[in-house]
């Protein structure tokens, strides 16, 4: 009887012999030849469930950019909770976390983020998915703020845009950072400098000393 294949599951799989490439090999390298061969897949099997080259990688970018957002909007869905102020900041923190690469599946998304994030630049067909997460980046962040500001936990007076925009600075910055050089910015090192800005911009200290998510 031959074996019943979901070809969803299928295409994910692809999807994430795609990651693995990209990740190991860089954008570049990551051919229907290269794909087929880390899936286990001859090309032609990849053929069957894309129909080309470009509508892999689209399916591949968003399959990543709905994990990351899939994460984000579950802890943002507890910052609807009631709780104290401290574990408010805890799960802010943590929703914050999810931008920063701090284990290994995380820092696969930013290495592979950059790789498309600088394909983008001549790829027009991989722009909108990379503005898609930078601008889901930015909303979640600004939500943050706005509920830290109705909280009163937030220095009176800031421009809670502009601190936005600030905040997201960090944490590219930081992203960044450690996907080039991971030895000098670890995950203790990153959220360090993540609590001392959320500090910076609280009444008494915004973040917590929590441990790393």
């Amino acid at each position: 009887m031959p074996k019943i294949v979901d070809p969803e599951e299928r295409r994910r799989l692809v999807a994430a012999a795609v990651f693995r490439v990209v990740r190991r090999d860089g954008i570049e390298r990551a051919t229907l030849k290269a794909i087929a061969a880390e899936a286990g897949l001859a090309v032609g099997s990849v053929r069957h469930y894309f129909t080309s080259h470009d509508e892999l990688m689209l399916f591949a970018m968003n399959e990543m950019v709905d994990g990351v957002t899939a994460r984000v909007l579950e802890h943002a869905e507890t910052l609807k909770r009631p709780a104290p102020v401290a574990d408010r900041m805890a799960r802010a923190e943590q929703l914050l976390a999810e931008f920063l690469p701090l284990d290994e599946r995380r820092m696969d998304e930013v290495v592979v983020w950059l790789e498309f994030a600088v394909a983008a630049r001549t790829r027009p067909e991989l722009a909108t998915h990379v503005r898609r997460l930078h601008d889901g980046e930015r909303m979640i962040v600004r939500r943050v703020l706005g509920r830290a500001e109705e909280s009163g936990r937030l220095r009176p007076g800031l421009d809670l845009d502009l601190e936005a925009e600030r905040l997201c600075a960090v944490l590219d910055g930081l992203a960044v950072a450690a996907a080039l050089r991971p030895e000098a910015h670890d995950p203790e090192r990153s959220m360090g400098v993540l609590r001392t800005h959320l500090a910076g911009l609280s009444v008494e200290g915004l973040a917590e000393d929590h441990s790393v998510s």
